[in-house]
């Protein structure tokens, strides 16, 4: 499967990954998910030196933090992190948003959404809107002009949540949609549609069988998991919504549904700009320093927000 990678930097940690076997996800659990997340982003090397502060959004509500780069863009990035709905934070994504913020031109908004089992859905959802509505209402700490462009933005389970907001506030609170939503591979089926799940699903460094895992925390009744409040690619209508930038992975199990979902906002007349990164794997927003394709591959999401945002 080596052969099949983007470059031989990511192959060679794939193939180091492999030769150490982990638990599954079930078995590990939580809390010894989260602490090992913490461990590797701890030794990742600080990201891009950047303006930046910590602050609750809404003011008592979540943890959040804003990344300024100078001479920044008005307009604003709301990022919410990946992590399967139950692990990942403001620390495990730091370098990321650092990367994101910088390489765009454009102020990030990081969000510390709540966190399944402890929170299972809909609160990391309730989380993602009331972070939105509260941008919309033009707060001075973010130091945007009020008609300034928002997009959401989220990776992995990030980008499943970043859809269903646009979804909820679609009918609830129009005027604090985003201008652009953008979802790099994305979970948009927590039934787990899509071939790729199988013929993607072990080996590339996400395994099927974990995503199975993640799901049921967030979303315990597997009844709901073809819910369209929980699964964007189950809704019948998605005429509305905000402009879409949706990146896939060549080797990721959720390949399939995020594809279907682009193809379906399309349909639905919303404007997408859709890229599967050939020999990519999930997660590369996290792996720049491990593989230059992966930096690359971030560097081309951060590219693509700015270009949208600039639009809009």
């Amino acid at each position: 499967m080596t052969d099949q990678l983007a470059d031989p930097e990511l192959a060679a940690f794939l193939k180091d990954f492999y030769a150490r076997p982990a638990p599954p996800a079930a078995q590990l659990g939580a809390d010894a998910m989260r602490a090992g997340a913490a461990e590797r982003a701890a030794a990742r090397p600080p990201g891009p030196p950047l303006s930046v502060s910590d602050l609750s959004v809404p003011p008592g509500g979540r943890p959040a933090r804003l990344y300024r780069p100078d001479g920044a863009a008005p307009a604003l990035v709301l990022f919410l992190h990946g992590g399967g709905f139950v692990i990942g934070d403001l620390d495990t994504h730091d370098r990321a948003c650092r990367r994101l913020a910088d390489r765009s031109g454009v102020p990030v908004l990081a969000l510390d959404y709540r966190r399944a089992p402890e929170h299972p859905w809909p609160a990391a959802v309730d989380d993602a809107v009331a972070a939105l509505r509260w941008i919309a209402s033009g707060p001075a700490v973010l130091g945007r002009p009020a008609d300034a462009a928002v997009a959401v933005a989220g990776d992995s389970a990030g980008g499943t949540l970043a859809a269903l907001a646009c979804l909820r506030l679609r009918g609830e609170a129009p005027e604090a949609a985003p201008a652009v939503q953008l979802l790099a591979y994305a979970n948009t089926d927590l039934a787990n549609s899509g071939a790729s799940m199988q013929e993607e699903g072990h080996g590339f460094g996400l395994e099927a069988g974990d995503v199975e895992w993640f799901n049921a925390q967030w979303v315990p009744d597997p009844a709901l998991r073809t819910d369209p409040r929980v699964s964007p690619l189950r809704e019948p209508d998605l005429a509305g919504l905000p402009a879409a930038i949706v990146i896939t992975c060549e080797h990721d199990p959720l390949r399939d549904q995020g594809e279907a979902y682009a193809g379906r906002l399309r349909a639905a007349g919303v404007p997408v700009r859709a890229r599967r990164e050939a020999g990519m794997v999930h997660n590369f927003l996290l792996w720049d320093t491990i593989s230059p394709a992966c930096a690359a591959a971030g560097d081309r999401v951060a590219d693509d927000l700015a270009a949208a945002l600039s639009r809009a």
